[in-house]
């Protein structure tokens, strides 16, 4: 179980502590002597925004909450000093991070974030497990603006990014698409969601095109599950659907992938999947005043069996024919069905999140989300605010109708890719072939899993978009 958020009055016997000021002559001195005092006092300074003095039992750090343009990178900043003081308690063993905010709630909550975020381990396959266990349990705030209803949704984001984290990082041995399918059955039943799983034999009634064909080289059957949370107080009577791509692991299928090193993290070609997933719970825990719908076609890529071929036509579930030029771009094929089934609920607004393409992770690298789609611009607003929120950052990529042109084929509808050029464009170009309503696609194949640790976010698998996702969501109540 990870690190949890919660209120504390004072620290007590054996508490790390973290004392938040913006000016230096505000700094509570009861907790230190003259001589700590002298020495914190000409420490702070324009390139050292942390002292952190060593007490015998303890640390106190003090953490200057810098002035900066925007408040999310005051935010951010915080986060990213919770990673740090983190690592620091756990390397004295400690157990409880104590954090003297003051009137600083926000900044401290930022802290704690980054405190539990950057806590997280994966060590289910280690079998030394618990001498590396980290020992940080419990980050407790002070303050007089503290809100329990910040601090529960907060431990619930946490949490949702964990389990996001978990489910990327396991390996396709022990989550294939019936696994997956099944976790999140679990995790909804937990929640108090409603989950169904298509299995194949319905996704074949239906007619799932693309599903079954990026399917024909496994021995694992496909699964399309739906999450849904309908409280009986939504505010929306059109829903909100999420759409996530649950490739379990690609090995681009008979284009199987030509580079060095390009196969052994195709794990977390599910990541868009563990986000819709864990955000659906997420929503659930809340309780949030929204009807929600989640959708995940799942499967593996593999070039067995009677694996689907460049040159193959495939005709989709939404009746439109796709030549297949590429196997290895198969997270858009099923995509393609899913985003198709979204047009029954007549939603409101479609967000779709997926590690497609390599072209979006060439363009901007883990740094940000690439983002495009036919939403209007005060969506595409308020979804940029919610990501600066989070530093969840977003690039919006032009989604104009030349790019249209490059998909067209000599012997189908469309074909399934568009050349190097805009590949990643392309790519979206191809899924808004299969809706008809408001639709955002994340790209998420930059951030989605880091090859090095990248403070709380970790490294390999991050949970992106789940923060950006929930956040956009309790704005939307």
């Amino acid at each position: 179980m990870n690190a949890i958020i919660k209120r504390q009055t004072a620290p007590e016997a054996g508490n790390h502590v973290v004392i938040l000021i913006k000016e230096k002559k505000k700094l509570d001195t009861g907790f230190f002597t003259a001589e700590e005092l002298d020495f914190i006092h000409k420490s702070l300074n324009e390139d050292n925004e942390s002292v952190t003095v060593n007490q015998y039992r303890r640390t106190v750090t003090v953490q200057l909450i810098k002035k900066k343009k925007q408040e999310s990178a005051v935010l951010e900043a915080m986060r990213k000093a919770g990673d740090r003081i983190a690592t620091q308690v756990n390397k004295l063993k400690g157990e409880i991070l104590y954090i003297q905010a003051g009137d600083f709630f926000i900044e401290a909550l930022a802290l704690a974030e980054g405190a539990v975020l950057g806590n997280y381990q994966f060590l289910k396959y280690r079998t030394q497990s618990e001498k590396e266990r980290n020992t940080l349990k419990t980050i407790a705030i002070n303050s007089r603006k503290a809100k329990d209803e910040n601090i529960s949704q907060m431990n619930i984001t946490c949490e949702a990014v964990c389990r996001a984290r978990d489910l990327v990082n396991e390996p396709q041995n022990s989550l294939n698409s019936e696994q997956l399918a099944s976790a999140f059955r679990q995790m909804g039943k937990q929640a108090g969601l409603s989950v169904e799983v298509l299995n194949k034999s319905k996704i074949e009634k239906l007619g799932m095109g693309g599903l079954l064909a990026v399917n024909k080289g496994s021995v694992i059957p496909p699964t399309f599950t739906i999450m849904e949370w309908k409280p009986s107080n939504a505010v929306n009577s059109k829903p909100y659907v999420l759409v996530g791509k649950g490739v379990v692991y690609d090995t681009g299928g008979l284009s199987l992938k030509p580079t060095a090193n390009s196969m052994e993290d195709m794990k977390c070609d599910m990541s868009g999947a563990a986000t819709v997933g864990c955000t659906l719970v997420a929503v659930a825990k809340m309780k949030l005043p929204l009807h929600v719908v989640g959708l995940i076609p799942s499967t593996d890529n593999r070039p067995g069996g009677d694996a689907y071929t460049p040159g193959d036509v495939i005709t989709m579930y939404s009746g439109k024919t796709v030549e297949v030029l590429n196997t290895d771009a198969e997270g858009r094929m099923i995509l393609a069905d899913a985003l198709h089934y979204a047009k029954q609920y007549n939603p409101k607004l479609v967000l779709e999140f997926s590690t497609l393409t390599g072209s979006a992770a060439v363009a901007i690298g883990s740094y940000g989300i690439v983002f495009m789609g036919n939403a209007d611009s005060r969506i595409k607003e308020k979804l940029n605010r919610c990501a600066e929120h989070v530093y969840e950052r977003l690039v919006e990529f032009p989604f104009w109708d030349e790019y249209d042109e490059l998909i067209k084929s000599d012997i189908a509808d469309i074909k399934n890719i568009g050349g190097r050029d805009g590949g990643a464009i392309t790519a979206g170009k191809f899924l808004a072939h299969f809706t008809d309503y408001p639709f955002v696609h994340f790209d998420i194949a930059g951030p989605a899993f880091v090859k090095r640790p990248d403070s709380y976010r970790g490294k390999y698998a991050t949970g992106v978009g789940v923060r950006l996702l929930i956040s956009f969501l309790q704005s939307a109540k």
